[in-house]
């Protein structure tokens, strides 16, 4: 396989305080593969500025006249870290590239894992996905939050590998297939494990954010969630049937029961505190039921009105 083009994706937003010393320190990383015969000299670092209110377009404006292999993008306002990983994606694959690792601004993923990644792919693996060591450098709440979320993209028919965020190398083939997608919330990391293409897996270490405050929080983990149950996954509905099914059995046995009493014990039902409880515990599952009918019903609405996935303002090649 002839030496590959690699494009690095960053998505920002308000990280003013590191994106210079983020560029510079993956700049030695691609000077380093450079040197050893692993990439082309063209390969380049594309960013994405989210909607930014400081002054990280700016600087990325300033890095791309020193450089012309720094290149961007900046979004109009702030669509979302997906949104700007998709633009970040299909970015590069119109400006050209052999392959694309995407890797977050703080840096915190390793970055000198991009070389495994790029062994991996020089063995013909068209995806190669970064899988954290540990979660050391989290907190409990954010440890057993992610946690679960894992194990609950997992049982519910969303596969994707456990500690995988978005540090990931994909080909130029996988870049292809992704733009045949037109769906406007798409789940990347669902995609990915979707297509199935010759997959690899990378270890890395997680370091602490030295600079600045991440913008991932319990409320953003969790829309991530149900985009990628509502996306890829149609067990929750399933659940509500075979629910809905139970709970209609036993409502047809209570009333044979008040039934029989009525008509030979001639005597009223009892314990009308228990049928206070219960007609409240129902009516908090249909309600409960209706909440994820809504999400599935909320992503058809979205989908079905096909508006852009996000507006660019400036670009920078």
């Amino acid at each position: 396989m002839r030496k590959p083009t690699l494009a690095i994706i960053i998505p920002c937003f308000n990280e003013e305080l590191l994106i210079e010393s983020t560029v510079s320190s993956l700049f030695e990383v691609l000077n380093s593969l450079i040197e050893k015969g692993k990439i082309l000299e063209d390969s380049y670092i594309y960013l994405v500025d989210d909607g930014s209110k400081d002054k990280t377009w700016q600087i990325i404006e300033d890095l791309h006249k020193k450089n012309s292999l720094v290149k961007g993008a900046r979004f109009v306002k702030n669509y979302g870290n997906q949104k700007a990983l998709m633009a970040g994606l299909l970015g590069v694959r119109e400006l050209g590239c052999d392959c694309v690792v995407s890797i977050d601004a703080d840096l915190q993923q390793d970055q000198w894992a991009i070389e495994a990644f790029v062994d991996e792919y020089a063995k013909g693996f068209d995806i190669v996905s970064g899988i954290r060591n540990s979660r050391q450098t989290d907190s409990f709440f954010k440890k057993n939050t992610a946690l679960f979320f894992y194990k609950a993209m997992n049982l519910l028919g969303a596969k994707i590998p456990v500690n995988h965020s978005d540090y990931r190398l994909v080909s130029k083939r996988a870049l292809d297939i992704l733009a045949q997608y037109t769906e406007k919330q798409l789940f990347l990391r669902g995609f990915f494990h979707e297509t199935g293409l010759r997959t690899a897996y990378v270890p890395f270490d997680v370091k602490p954010r030295m600079l600045g405050t991440s913008k991932f929080n319990f409320m953003s983990l969790l829309g991530l969630a149900l985009n990628g149950i509502t996306s890829y996954s149609i067990v929750p509905l399933r659940i509500i049937a075979v629910l809905g099914f139970c709970m209609a059995l036993f409502s047809f046995g209570l009333g044979a029961q008040v039934l029989c009493e009525k008509l030979f014990f001639n005597s009223t039902p009892k314990g009308w505190a228990t049928q206070v409880v219960m007609l409240a515990f129902f009516g908090g599952i249909q309600l409960f039921c209706l909440g994820i009918i809504g999400e599935y019903v909320g992503q058809v609405y979205r989908e079905v009105k096909a508006r852009p996935r996000y507006i660019k303002d400036i670009e920078l090649y």
